[in-house]
């Protein structure tokens, strides 16, 4: 069973959620609350699978939970699934660099909410393709060095060409029918990736390529 804890300071949308959730054979509640600093407390009791948040919620805000709960140097980091509107864009790219795993946008069907949460369970990064090139690459421009920065990254040139496809969005499939590989060569050159630029997952990797000017 999946555990979820869901954080939302909206009642309506976290009884949706929940109730979608727990009628899911595979799914259980682990718990509800409405605000950042409740969503870090039951989380450490708790230990969910599964936490999705918000980003807009009182006192702590959902990408300071977030941080706190899996950013870098949390000795036992929890999977986090951001679940926002589209116009809180910037907010999500900075929750990402938080430490969450995905984010879903709030207008998604039920069954994308619960691919999202199945995903992020399974220890996979979750990446909206319609709004990843979008979100990512209005922030990441802020803070993207001058000029091009791919020879101060230590990757093979396969495996920057890899990296920068991921960026793009790209599922492993559409990756290896790209290059004409196999899917199991993109699963190595993907671990190598990740292990080399010591990153966490496939959300990381987007927002370093990103940041180092390697897609725009």
């Amino acid at each position: 069973m999946i555990r979820v804890l869901v954080c939302d300071d909206q009642p309506l949308i976290r009884t949706g959620f929940a109730t979608i959730i727990d009628a899911q054979p595979d799914m259980t509640i682990a718990g509800e609350c409405g605000d950042g600093r409740t969503a870090v407390e039951l989380a450490r009791r708790l230990t969910p699978d599964v936490v999705v948040m918000d980003v807009r919620m009182p006192g702590l805000t959902g990408i300071e939970a977030t941080a706190q709960l899996a950013g870098a140097g949390v000795a036992h980091p929890v999977k986090v699934l951001v679940v926002t509107t589209f116009n809180l864009d910037e907010y999500v790219y900075e929750s990402l660099r938080a430490g969450a795993s995905g984010f879903l946008l709030k207008d998604a069907p039920p069954a994308q909410l619960l691919h999202g949460i199945r995903t992020v369970a399974a220890g996979a990064a979750l990446l909206a393709p319609e709004v990843t090139r979008q979100l990512v690459g209005r922030y990441a421009a802020r803070i993207r060095p001058p000029g091009d920065a791919r020879d101060d990254v230590p990757l093979s040139a396969r495996e920057l060409e890899v990296l920068c496809l991921i960026a793009n969005g790209l599922s492993n499939s559409e990756i290896a029918a790209t290059l004409v590989i196999s899917h199991e060569t993109v699963k190595t050159y993907v671990s190598r990736i990740l292990t080399k630029l010591d990153l966490r997952d496939r959300v990381q990797a987007v927002v370093y390529a990103y940041r180092r000017g390697l897609v725009t």
